[in-house]
């Protein structure tokens, strides 16, 4: 069992990939703990799963996950419950967080927590570079996320967060959403479950090319909020998801 499974989503990136593994696996290999890279491929069609296997063929503790096209919480669901790690770790293809921030979420800087997942609003925390127009699109949709399901969190969003691996496997063997409400779902179960989450600042650089749409992922998103809160009454978070 390595210490740490960082599970990489992708799709279509073909252009940064190469890039992000590289600044991923030569940080982890100065590191004195166990690990491994678990790429989740969702189903790209411009060839990035062909550069992680290259890639692999150099560095061995990096692996290919190829998946059929289902969505960004589809892909880290499966890549989640595939690693190994007794900590594993959600990090975006962008590495819009600098990879070395990684050990303020392990111990010995972090204990105590079941999930601690990046934040950009705590205090300590820094965005860097983001359109202001984005931010507050961000802040609406966190305002309704903590009205509805999450009181008291102030970023859920940010896709770098670290699960006991345990904690892990109960958490996404139960989340039923495979878009980008994924994020959402997995802390509310959690929460739900009384599971510890904290929140950990990070240093955040915007990215462009971002596969969020705005508009119409947000209202989507907005609307699965509702649904959390029925599936709980309707009790599907008291049994597993069937795997497709």
């Amino acid at each position: 069992m390595p210490f740490l499974s960082i599970v990489i989503p992708t799709y279509n990136e073909r252009r940064r990939i190469v890039g992000t593994l590289t600044e991923v696996a030569d940080y982890l290999a100065t590191q004195a703990y166990s690990w491994e890279v678990v790429v989740a491929d969702d189903g790209s069609t411009d060839g990035t799963a062909d550069l992680v296997r290259e890639f692999r063929e150099d560095h061995p503790g990096v692996r290919l996950l190829p998946l059929s096209h289902g969505g960004k919480g589809w892909a880290v669901r499966h890549g989640i419950l595939d690693a190994e790690g007794e900590f594993r770790f959600t990090c975006d293809a962008d590495l819009s967080m600098p990879i070395a921030q990684i050990s303020r979420f392990l111990p010995p800087d972090r204990s105590g927590f079941d999930v601690a997942i990046a934040s950009r609003e705590v205090p300590g925390a820094r965005r860097i570079g983001e359109p202001g127009s984005r931010h507050l699109m961000g802040r609406i949709y966190n305002l309704a996320v903590r009205a509805l399901v999450l009181p008291g969190l102030a970023d859920t969003q940010c896709g770098f967060k670290c699960y006991r691996g345990q904690v892990a496997e109960e958490v996404f063997s139960l989340q039923r959403f495979d878009g980008f409400s994924f994020d959402v779902e997995v802390l509310y179960i959690a929460r739900r479950r009384g599971m510890v989450v904290v929140e950990v600042p990070i240093d955040w650089y915007y990215r462009s090319h971002s596969k969020v749409r705005p508009v119409r992922d947000s209202l989507a998103m907005t609307r699965d909020l509702l649904r959390m809160r029925w599936y709980r009454l309707s009790g599907r978070y008291d049994r597993s998801r069937p795997s497709r």
